[in-house]
């Protein structure tokens, strides 16, 4: 009347499909749960780097004409705390040490800044300003780099390129003194750094970063030179009106 042998070779192709689909389905939602994982470490380790940068600046604040005299030797030693980071990424306890002291140092070396800008008429208004203008900037490009289809892969070399310009104007300008200059490059600086956010949160989600602490720290550069670039441009802007 049929085919025995028929229905059950279906069966059992039926079967094999129903586990292949619940495998994949399994995968995918295990892809998806590592990433949330790593995600939220990395996140977490962001938001620890800015309160460990905070307490730096806030200590700096009370020594800034110390920091100013060792000011170059800090700057070696937060590149020191830089490259040794990525050699203990793996190292627990370790690689948080370092994090840590890192960020505590940028925090050190940005209160010359600071203070500068703390003594102009306003200047705490303008500091916050700056805060708050980095961090609703660096929320909507996080944001829009997490649900845009859009593949932004291609900018890692044009960013690298245009760090590097950065970097040697703003070296040149250590011996130009230029203000108009420096505002160019403050502006440029906003640019770029907000660009990187919009790269690495990328990266991050396409698994561009081995560990939580490389992601992090990627994020937390990109957070602060954005933060010093819109604070010397409103600070500028300030000393422009006055």
């Amino acid at each position: 009347m049929y085919n025995r042998d028929y229905l059950s070779h279906n069966n059992t192709q039926g079967e094999k499909y129903s586990q292949d689909e619940a495998y994949a389905s399994s995968s995918h939602v295990g892809t998806r749960a590592d990433l949330m994982t790593f995600l939220k470490s990395t996140y977490q380790l962001f938001a620890s780097s800015l309160l460990a940068a905070t307490a730096g600046a806030y200590i700096g604040l009370d020594m800034v004409s110390t920091i100013t005299s060792w000011y170059w030797g800090l700057v070696i030693l937060e590149f020191v705390f830089l490259f040794g980071l990525y050699a203990v990424k793996d190292k627990p306890g370790i690689n948080l040490a370092v994090l840590f002291g890192f960020t505590f140092l940028s925090g050190l070396t940005i209160t010359p800044l600071l203070s500068s800008v703390f003594n102009m008429p306003g200047g705490a208004s303008i500091v916050a300003q700056a805060f708050l203008m980095t961090s609703v900037a660096f929320g909507g490009i996080s944001m829009f780099a997490m649900t845009t289809k859009r593949d932004f892969s291609g900018m890692g070399k044009m960013l690298f390129i245009a760090l590097i310009i950065l970097i040697v104007g703003s070296v040149s300008n250590i011996f130009i003194g230029s203000s108009i200059l420096q505002l160019g490059i403050a502006m440029v600086g906003a640019l770029v750094f907000s660009a990187f956010i919009l790269y690495d949160t990328q990266q991050i989600i396409k698994g561009g970063f081995s560990t939580p602490i490389e992601a992090a720290i990627a994020l937390y550069i990109d957070f602060l030179n954005l933060f010093i670039s819109l604070l010397q441009i409103l600070a500028a802007f300030n000393s422009s009106d006055d």
